[in-house]
């Protein structure tokens, strides 16, 4: 861990520094006290700062600190807050103090010292974890470095998925240290949504196929003043390789369609907002709620769509939102759907999460209970099974918060259901591409420019990268 740590410092081109390195007196400082041996040795300015306490130090501790007191005099224990070192303007702080063992708040000297730390403007770097955070619960009211960096071992940890531990970790990096497969390969309650997992589920298409072979999706979306969702969810339903694609629309967005949308098919319900639905018997999936628009009749409308459709939905937006205020549309969902809330949309259909931990458990139970996936959007998307596994997705960025990015996926869901994805296979896949696609147009036109349109563009050139 400590060779790969320093191996990191040196491809950053941050051996030139002086370093300030916290150990605790467990394994993580013991990584610390090896990290600041290595450096030493390599010609690096280092002063190691370790709290005193009468408690012995662990194994690893014990070792490290023995190897470094050989070579390096300027190590340093303090008990007060008035030994604390004030770092240079250049000095990287190093913070080895608590890893992944911790289990409780920090309090006493070691909370003052991560005030202290965070009083700085130095550039921080965690070994494994920000000293204060907990890894796989919430650490609401705890104090917490706040790194610059994370250098973190072999692979991601639960706390890194959690918007609510942004502030504290940094830019985090993935760093292997040669855990054997074996470990790595036990079995998990979530999972991290990588590019091998994305190609084992994609399917190239054949040779001799027709449109026949991919599907026939169906989007119901639209509403006077809101046909940008309609028109977003179905380019994406078209974009992602769905054979034929109706949308169903009020009159006032049949033009609309027809123009922005030529290679789909349209149907009028309704003069200013969708009315009733048609037969769904030959579509082979159905997405439902960009732009609809919340009305009263949308409750009958969903109920009867619910009860005719025994296949799959995708439900997003709007069509949440009633679901919300009419709970006994929850129970009616068909099995095997899929729903797709941002956290909000999340909180008004099952009641409010004091943290993300808890509403990702939340989400895991519902799934469970209502036979349903629930696509949980956000900077790594969370999948949830009716067997209570989780997904959590690897691409996207900031630039996808914008209008219409949800409506795309929706879209482009609804496409791979009809090609006869899988819910499961259809939900990681779509928000795989969602993001990767999402990625390509940020790196084309920045995170600040992009469109949600720019996500369907483009979708070609996140596919050819599957292959």
């Amino acid at each position: 861990a400590a060779i790969a740590c320093c191996q990191w410092l040196i491809e950053q081109h941050l051996t030139n520094l002086p370093f300030t390195i916290f150990c605790g007196k467990g394994n993580n400082g013991g990584d610390g006290l090896a990290i600041a041996r290595i450096l030493h040795q390599s010609g690096c300015t280092v002063s190691v700062y370790i709290p005193e306490s009468a408690k012995k130090g662990s194994e690893d501790f014990e070792i490290n600190f023995s190897r470094l007191q050989s070579v390096c005099s300027n190590i340093h224990f303090f008990s007060s807050t008035k030994d604390f070192p004030i770092p240079g303007e250049k000095d990287i702080i190093l913070d080895a103090l608590f890893g992944t063992g911790l289990n409780k708040p920090l309090d006493g000297i070691i909370s003052s010292l991560i005030d202290h730390i965070n009083g700085f403007k130095n550039r921080v770097i965690s070994i494994d974890l920000p000293s204060g955070l907990f890894v796989d619960t919430t650490s609401i009211g705890n104090k917490i470095v706040k790194a610059t960096d994370t250098l973190t071992f072999q692979a991601p940890k639960l706390c890194f998925m959690m918007a609510e531990n942004a502030p504290f970790i940094g830019n985090v990096t993935i760093l292997p240290i040669g855990l054997h497969k074996d470990f790595l390969l036990q079995d998990s309650s979530f999972e991290m949504v990588d590019l091998n997992i994305i190609k084992g589920i994609y399917k190239p298409r054949s040779a001799f196929s027709h449109k026949g072979n991919y599907g026939y999706a169906c989007i119901i979306a639209g509403s006077q003043g809101m046909m940008g969702a309609a028109i977003l969810a179905t380019r994406a339903c078209l974009k992602s390789g769905a054979g034929k694609v109706l949308c169903v629309t009020p009159k006032k967005g049949y033009a609309i369609m027809q123009i922005s949308a030529p290679e789909a098919m349209t149907t009028i319900s309704g003069n200013t907002f969708i009315k009733e639905i048609p037969a769904m018997n030959s579509k082979d999936s159905i997405g439902i709620g960009p732009g609809i628009g919340i009305h009263g009749s949308h409750i009958k409308l969903l109920s009867a769509l619910f009860e005719e459709c025994q296949k799959p939905l995708v439900i997003d937006a709007d069509a949440l939102n009633i679901i919300s205020g009419h709970r006994k549309l929850l129970q009616a969902i068909p099995p095997n759907s899929i729903i797709t809330p941002h956290p909000k949309e999340f909180d008004r259909l099952f009641g409010e999460s004091e943290n993300d931990f808890e509403r990702m458990q939340k989400a895991l139970q519902k799934s469970k209970e209502h036979k349903i996936y629930i696509v949980l959007k956000g900077h790594h998307t969370l999948i949830t099974t009716p067997s209570m596994k989780g997904y959590f997705n690897s691409t996207g960025n900031p630039g996808m918060a914008t209008g219409g990015s949800g409506d795309v996926l929706t879209g482009i869901i609804t496409g791979l259901l009809a090609q006869r994805y899988p819910a499961l296979e259809a939900s990681l896949l779509g928000v795989y591409l969602h993001g990767l696609s999402g990625d390509i147009a940020a790196e084309k036109m920045s995170q600040e420019a992009m469109l949600a349109g720019d996500i369907i563009h483009y979708l070609g050139d996140a596919f050819k990268q599957l292959r």
